[in-house]
């Protein structure tokens, strides 16, 4: 999936699109890892390890614990299949 459709997806705004076009499964493992912290950044996030910082850095994040960052039932639902969908690709954590 493209860099540039993310933030729409972060958006809820092409979730048909990702659920037909690109499925989750079809994906790497670093896709999926890149896709679902790009929604937690764009709602805040502060990531704490090195990985998360390098790749997205923590400039204006908000939120120092996953469970406080405001996610829409969209949001949560894109994350709960990409996790669903690393967890089958036994994806590290």
């Amino acid at each position: 999936m493209s860099k540039l459709l993310l933030p729409a997806l972060a958006l809820g705004l092409v979730l048909p699109l990702f659920a037909t076009a690109t499925p989750a499964a079809a994906q790497s493992c670093e896709d999926l890892w890149y896709q679902r912290n790009e929604i937690y950044k764009a709602q805040g996030y502060c990531f704490r390890t090195q990985r998360g910082i390098s790749a997205f850095g923590n400039a204006g994040c908000q939120y120092d614990n996953v469970e406080d960052v405001p996610l829409s039932a969209t949001q949560r639902r894109v994350i709960a299949d990409i996790q669903r969908a690393e967890r089958t690709h036994s994806c590290p954590r």
